[in-house]
């Protein structure tokens, strides 16, 4: 694996400015931290969540820079102080960096990847063990989110509470923003996409905030409906899945409810996307996402004569078990009487 130096950063940032929404002055700004070795420390911690957007995050430089190593990028040169699935660190050693970090002059950068169980008293998601005492997730964003300089909340889990926040929510499930009260940095996505990470931590690390709109995401990336900018939008609609360049509405897809930039932007180094693949949206940058969006998928553009046929079928059946009973019922009459006459 190649470490990505800070001149390596830079260059990305450069030759990506625009998809990441960096302007010049931003870029100047970068530049000069990156030289000057620093920027505030990132903490990164783990609520309910499935890892998705750190899985997310490792791909981002597999095409663009070469052969690359993602957890290198984040220790040395963003200077990822604690994340528990990319720090070599484990236990009090761990602990021990993170406190050290969020007592650093100039402050932290607070960032949370999933969302924050309360019920039980927050028992059901520990994060470290500290003076012979288990931390819950809910204690530890309560403890550090009042004194980071930023507080990012990476996923939808961490922005809006997301998936683990699903009706019936058992564990009692809340966005960071609701059980801090703290301002948050909505960075969402299920999972979220590498560059609305590193876009966002570059801004922070020039010195600017970024334009945030209502629900607090960045508006470089969250700014329009998809559906708006969708290459499918002015095309026929499908009737069924496995249509390619047809317009996935009729069949649930939720690109007029959901802002993001995934139109341009594509997954996976380029390679794809949920309406590029003949998957529908299912609007996982937005609040309320699963139960909002629910269910997914719609019948309504799909399977119409099947299911009237299978009507017709069970009509059909129902008639013909009618006959056989009335016949069932006209042959023992007629037994009866035979053996009345004899």
């Amino acid at each position: 694996m190649k470490d990505v130096s800070r001149r390596d950063f830079m260059k990305y940032c450069v030759g990506s400015a625009a998809a990441l929404g960096l302007n010049l002055s931003v870029l100047g700004n970068l530049e000069k931290a990156l030289a000057a070795g620093g920027g505030p420390p990132i903490i990164w911690l783990n609520g309910a969540n499935c890892t998705g957007c750190t899985v997310s995050l490792a791909n981002l430089f597999s095409n663009n820079a070469g052969t690359t190593n993602v957890a290198d990028l984040l220790l040395n040169t963003i200077d990822l102080a604690f994340h528990p699935n990319l720090m070599g660190a484990a236990g009090d050693l761990a602990v021990a960096e993170l406190r050290s970090a969020s007592t650093r002059e100039g402050g932290f950068i607070l960032a949370i990847d999933g969302g924050i169980p309360t019920a039980f008293g927050g028992r059901t998601c520990m994060l470290w063990t500290e003076d012979g005492r288990e931390v819950t997730a809910m204690e530890a964003v309560k403890d550090l989110a009042p004194k980071a300089a930023a507080v990012l909340c990476i996923g939808t889990c961490a922005s809006f509470g997301g998936m683990p926040a699903g009706d019936p929510n058992p564990t009692g499930i809340q966005s960071v923003g609701q059980i801090t009260g703290v301002p948050t940095i909505n960075i969402p996505g299920c999972p979220s996409h590498p560059d609305w990470v590193v876009g966002t931590i570059a801004q922070l690390l020039a010195g600017e905030s970024p334009s945030l709109d209502s629900d607090g995401r960045p508006k470089a990336f969250f700014g329009k409906e998809i559906h708006d900018r969708c290459p499918r939008k002015d095309e026929d609609e499908a009737k069924t899945f496995g249509m390619d360049g047809q317009c996935l509405e009729e069949l649930g897809c939720k690109g007029k409810e959901t802002k993001a930039d995934c139109y341009s932007r594509h997954w996976n180094s380029d390679t794809n996307w949920c309406i590029g693949a003949n998957a529908i949206c299912i609007g996982c940058t937005e609040k309320g996402f699963p139960d909002k969006f629910s269910p997914f998928y719609d019948g309504e553009g799909h399977g119409g004569e099947d299911d009237d046929h299978e009507d017709d079928d069970h009509e059909d059946d129902e008639h013909e078990d009618d006959e056989h009973e009335d016949d069932d019922h006209e042959d023992d009459e007629h037994e009866d009487d035979e053996h009345k006459d004899d």
